[in-house]
């Protein structure tokens, strides 16, 4: 699996279930416009229905981005799954990453080791790279389980982490998503050196890794963010779809 990405933080978009073919075209064409965001460490979590669209657009105008899932089928081989994507279609359409274990998917779809062994395995055998996302609510973190959650949900599929060349880890508090609450940038620095620390313990010396933030990142705060070493880059959500704010985003991306 070679790797997508040019030096530099990683700056990934999640546009969840948001967007239009107007919007896509839109928004691919400003991107690929601005020399901070035509860059290989920039990613695109597209829906499904306009990865198509947005790798053709890659194509034609030679643009430097790289375009993500938001998600695959646990089921590893086409087959009578209807509805289902699986990762060879994935990298059909010329995706290089997907996101797997997001909060929103474990909370709204109960995806838990099980389904997440079954994508992870998936993505391996067709050479896409898993951005795995790991976090913890409110109230484990009132309670003082952040850390325990967030090793519980890496140790349930370090197994199959350990196979991989690259691992990228997107930490998102959840009581950070889509609320406008962000962890502090000490809470950030402590839970990003844990991460590093045990995945450094984990995996083979030859694996690379990049721990990301994510959790209501906009272009007011990510400078910030980006610039703690720990931090290799960030999932942004909401704030992707304001191309202004994400274009700030990768500039400060720039800078690091």
């Amino acid at each position: 699996m070679s790797s997508p990405f040019s030096a530099g933080k990683l700056v990934i978009a999640n546009w969840k279930m948001h967007g239009s073919v107007t919007q896509v075209r839109a928004a691919l064409s400003v991107l690929s416009q601005d020399s901070a965001c035509n860059q290989s460490h920039i990613m695109i979590a597209l829906p499904t229905p306009y990865l198509l669209l947005a790798n053709e657009w890659q194509q034609q105008q030679q643009a430097g981005w790289q375009i993500a899932a938001q998600d695959v089928s646990s089921f590893a081989e086409d087959g009578a799954f209807t509805g289902e994507v699986s990762a060879r279609m994935l990298a059909d359409v010329g995706c290089r990453a997907v996101l797997v274990g997001h909060s929103e998917r474990r909370q709204y779809f109960a995806e838990g080791q099980q389904v997440l062994s079954k994508k992870l395995k998936a993505l391996a055998q067709h050479h896409l790279l898993p951005i795995l996302c790991v976090g913890e609510s409110f109230a484990q973190r009132e309670a003082g389980l952040a850390w325990q959650t967030v090793e519980q949900q890496l140790d349930e599929v370090m197994p199959l982490l350990k196979e991989l060349p690259q691992v990228v880890v997107a930490y998102e508090p959840v009581w950070a998503i889509g609320t406008g609450k962000v962890a502090s940038l000490a809470d950030v620095e402590e839970m990003h050196t844990q991460l590093q620390k045990k995945l450094l313990h984990s995996l083979p010396a030859c694996a690379t890794m990049r721990v990301l933030y994510g959790g209501s990142v906009k272009a007011d705060n990510a400078e910030a963010i980006l610039a703690l070493p720990q931090v290799d880059g960030v999932l942004v959500g909401g704030a992707s779809l304001d191309l202004g704010q994400f274009k700030k985003i990768c500039q400060a991306s720039e800078k690091r």
